[in-house]
């Protein structure tokens, strides 16, 4: 089970879209920082495959200027 968090930069101005956005996304808890400069996301996926389709769909959402992978952790259990 791959559980990643990210630090996603909106696009100047679309920060609270953004944010409705990527909540909006099965798998991701999505909180804004204090003065929503930057977001932090959690995710959560069942394997590497649902991962690997998750990371599509961030890639793809608009008013995303940039994702950060801060750390992830795999059970390969």
């Amino acid at each position: 089970m791959p559980i990643m968090s990210y630090l996603a930069y909106p696009v100047r101005g679309h920060a609270e879209r953004l944010a409705q956005d990527l909540a909006g996304l099965a798998g991701v808890e999505c909180t804004p920082s204090d003065r929503r400069e930057v977001l932090i996301l959690v995710t959560d996926t069942p394997d590497d495959q649902a991962e690997e389709r998750l990371q599509e769909r961030l890639r793809a959402v608009d008013g995303l200027e940039a994702l950060v992978l801060v750390s992830a952790f795999a059970d390969d259990a």
